[in-house]
């Protein structure tokens, strides 16, 4: 048996289960203004906190959604154990992505990673498909969820 095929083995009993659990991230003001710089995205309900006091039922500035799906290389990194000898993950996209609820400014957030499928792509590649959900502290319903397949390179 190849070393892919016996990290592919190893991995098909964890489906279904938590793979990892980040850390908290906090989403400050300033994370969320230079986002915006970066992107070119300055609707008022990013930057403007008054004008979202008064004009948004938030209450206050939320983060893009853009920005907390762009987190999930951080929490994949704290979250997830390395595959041993992989020379390089790399970020194959999304599946279903969903923007279930806003992340206000100064809110707590963290992913977690549950295997949703693992397959052999070739003698040198194995895609890994995680539910990811990114939770918001203090929050019933999540800021994301989503499919992301990972391919990690051998």
């Amino acid at each position: 048996m190849s070393v892919i095929d016996n990290i592919v083995s190893e991995h098909k009993n964890k489906i279904g289960k938590v793979s990892g659990t980040s850390n908290w991230f906090k989403i400050d003001q300033k994370i969320i203004n230079s986002f915006a710089d970066v992107t070119m995205d300055n609707q008022f309900i990013h930057l403007d906190a008054n004008r979202a006091l008064k004009e948004t039922p938030f209450g206050s500035t939320i983060a893009h959604g853009f920005l907390i799906l762009s987190l999930s290389t951080k929490f994949f990194v704290e979250a997830i154990e390395p595959i041993k000898n992989e020379k390089m993950g790399i970020n194959y996209g999304f599946n279903k992505v969903r923007f279930v609820h806003p992340v206000k400014c100064d809110d707590n957030i963290r992913g977690i990673f549950k295997l949703n499928n693992i397959s052999k792509r070739s003698d040198k590649e194995i895609l890994f498909c995680h539910d990811l959900t990114i939770e918001i502290k203090n929050i019933t319903k999540p800021a994301v969820v989503c499919e992301w397949l990972n391919l990690s390179i051998l």
